[in-house]
């Protein structure tokens, strides 16, 4: 979806403007002011850095790299392993009794029951569990191999056990639930559908055994690799704060008629408004993946912390960037599905979403 229709000098709400009238742009409350690093302005920041630009090539006013889940296409070749057992031999460690049966050597500890650091010894009796294991390969993402499978990524999640931070090993067999064999590759695409919970959870490429997630960059010219896994915070380094000021059009929780749960809230701002980093952290994805949301940007922030920002005009972050609280990382808009200008806002703990008028100060 492009959004490069949008004119950021369109009046709000279909109002004309009185043209015997001086016209005043959007003027941010004090503590709405971006981030400003030592030395002057962010990077290609306007004269004026509140007068909203205008929008010719979609939603990023960066280049974009592909997401990391496009970068290396999964193919859909798990090998289907009947339950069993195996008696270990001399020398073998739980991998190589992985790699021996085709089974998942986490899923082997789990049945098993063997705490970490997953000794065992020859003699051993282990149960093999069953199932359709993929074989993790360098770079892929869980939201790749999901979509390879037109599995839901929270499916795979809870069958294998993962947990934060969620990145995968090279070489690592992960049981995939509910396959669908007779499917077209194109029908699998189709079946996935992507949502915030999945770029959180399944977003990063599988790492080598002995690498290490890339540090964040603190520039946006600086673009890091799709299929490099990024370093997110272990530890949350600042508050939180609002990253827009205006008026809340709908609410945390369920709502309408439907009862459908909201994960966020809705705030009502002029066109072009600076949406700000609501606290310190990296950017885990900056593009317009997720259709409903439009313009998104996603940032960690450490302790399990993540916000989420969506309906953006322009995006002026890429992923694995580093960001300060109050830093401009995208200017609001009307993407996506919103009907005004506004900003979707939602924070969350782990894979919780959570209130943000429980955890902020009145907006």
């Amino acid at each position: 979806m492009t959004f490069g229709g949008f004119l950021l000098t369109l009046a709000l709400g279909g109002c004309i403007p009185n043209p015997d009238r001086p016209q005043r742009g959007y003027e941010p409350r004090d503590d709405q002011r971006p981030y400003e690093p030592a030395g002057g302005r962010p990077y290609d920041a306007p004269q004026d850095p509140y007068e909203p630009r205008r929008i010719d090539e979609g939603v990023s006013a960066l280049p974009a790299p592909p997401p990391a889940w496009q970068a290396r296409p999964v193919t859909a070749d798990a090998a289907t392993i009947a339950s069993g057992s195996y008696v270990v031999r001399p020398g073998d460690t739980l991998r190589a009794v992985g790699d021996r049966t085709g089974a998942g050597s986490e899923a082997i500890a789990r049945a098993n029951g063997l705490p970490a650091p997953f000794v065992i010894r020859a003699g051993q009796r282990l149960e093999i569990p069953g199932g359709r294991y993929h074989l993790v390969r360098v770079g892929q993402t869980g939201i790749a191999i999901a979509r390879a499978y037109g599995v839901d990524w929270s499916r795979i999640v809870t069958a294998n056990d993962l947990a934060e931070p969620y990145i995968l090993r090279v070489g690592m067999r992960i049981l995939v639930p509910g396959t669908t064999s007779g499917s077209s590759v194109a029908e699998r695409a189709a079946a996935f559908r992507l949502d915030i919970d999945d770029i959180v959870t399944g977003g990063e490429p599988a790492l080598a055994v002995n690498d290490r997630p890339a540090k964040p960059s603190a520039s946006p010219r600086r673009v890091l690799s799709a299929t490099q896994a990024i370093a997110e915070p272990s530890r949350l380094t600042s508050g939180f704060a609002w990253p827009v000021h205006g008026r809340i059009v709908a609410r945390f929780g369920p709502s309408g008629a439907t009862g459908e749960k909201y994960n966020g809230v809705k705030i009502a701002v002029p066109l072009g408004t600076p949406i700000l980093a609501a606290a310190d952290g990296v950017v885990a994805y900056a593009g317009s993946g997720v259709p409903n949301l439009g313009g998104l940007v996603i940032v960690k922030h450490g302790d399990s912390w993540t916000t989420v920002y969506g309906h953006a005009s322009q995006l002026l972050v890429q992923r694995g960037q580093s960001v300060k609280r109050g830093q401009t990382i995208a200017l609001s808009g009307d993407s996506g599905v919103a009907d005004r200008p506004e900003v979707h806002f939602e924070m969350r703990k782990g894979r919780l979403p959570v209130d943000p008028q429980r955890q902020l100060p009145g907006i």
